[in-house]
């Protein structure tokens, strides 16, 4: 087994990292997990929380709101609906991210009125991204 493998982060508007790294710890909407070079093939969902990367020169965090990831022996690829270096993470980005879960919730609460299951995913959504700021220290209130 190697001792390091690909990593490459992606969202809609760019590249945020690609390296060789020891291992990738994944906020998946199962839970977390670690992949690790010789990890058996697997893809999963993301849900919003942050992706720690651990590389010969030493960890990086990456804020993600949601996306995929790919896992094989070989590597991980993580294609994210949005994602931020945790270092650059500012409360007005916060806000808008919970002002977007926020309006996301309250379109589904309307348009589904008498059904549980979007519902439930929406207000799921907007709960990680509160815990996800507060999580950093952020203020998640408008």
């Amino acid at each position: 087994m190697a001792d390091t493998m690909q990593f490459d982060l992606v969202s809609p508007e760019r590249r945020l990292a690609s390296a060789q790294v020891v291992s990738v710890q994944i906020p998946g909407t199962d839970g977390e997990l670690t992949a690790m070079p010789g990890h058996s093939a697997t893809i999963t969902t993301l849900r919003p929380g942050i992706l720690t990367v651990d590389g010969p020169d030493g960890q990086s965090e990456y804020v993600v709101t949601g996306g995929f990831a790919e896992i094989t022996a070989a590597g991980v690829s993580v294609l994210a609906e949005r994602a931020i270096a945790k270092s650059d993470m500012t409360q007005e980005t916060m806000n808008e991210i919970i002002a977007e879960a926020k309006n996301t919730y309250s379109k589904v609460k309307e348009e589904f009125e008498n059904e549980a299951g979007p519902v439930d995913d929406a207000a799921r959504l907007l709960s990680d991204m509160v815990a996800m700021g507060t999580h950093m220290g952020l203020s998640v209130n408008d």
